[in-house]
């Protein structure tokens, strides 16, 4: 696999990708990249999160809405590697959330995986599906399309 289509994507590169930055950066790697069709975002959850919804007595929670928006980060990172360096479009755009479930929060201390894979691509506009999962266990869930202004430097 060549740099740009495959294997691992570091916190520098998913910058250099991608727009977003602390708080809102919601990967820190993306790994197991197939050229566009798919790819395992990690995220570890820490304590001092800014975004963690603390209840009375509760173990603080990541929000469901921030795991779809770690998967979609995950495609932005996955398909934009995929375009040559002086094609790629200065934005990505999260248009759809489809198939929606939360089953269970992402707390302190876990290490969050989303698994994405395509479902079809036609040059700027793709949906993919995408799992946030714990370990094994599978904690979110959701379908995702994506917009890509092509050709709009």
């Amino acid at each position: 696999m060549d740099e740009e289509t495959g294997g691992v994507a570091d916190i520098a590169e998913i910058m250099r990708l991608l727009p977003h930055r602390y708080p809102f950066l919601m990967i820190d790697r993306v790994i197991d990249m197939r050229a566009d069709e798919h790819a395992v975002g990690i995220k570890n959850v820490t304590f001092d999160e800014p975004f963690l919804v603390h209840y009375p007595n509760k173990i603080p929670i990541m929000p469901g809405v921030l795991m779809i928006e770690g998967m979609a980060q995950t495609i932005g990172v996955l398909c934009l590697r995929s375009i040559p360096a002086s094609e790629r479009p200065r934005s990505l755009f999260f248009v759809t959330m489809d198939k929606v479930k939360f089953r269970e929060g992402a707390v302190p201390g876990d290490t969050l995986e989303y698994h994405v894979d395509k479902i079809m691509r036609r040059s700027s506009v793709g949906r993919y599906r995408g799992e946030a999962k714990v370990g094994r266990k599978l904690i979110a869930e959701a379908e995702v399309g994506l917009f890509m202004p092509l050709g709009r430097q």
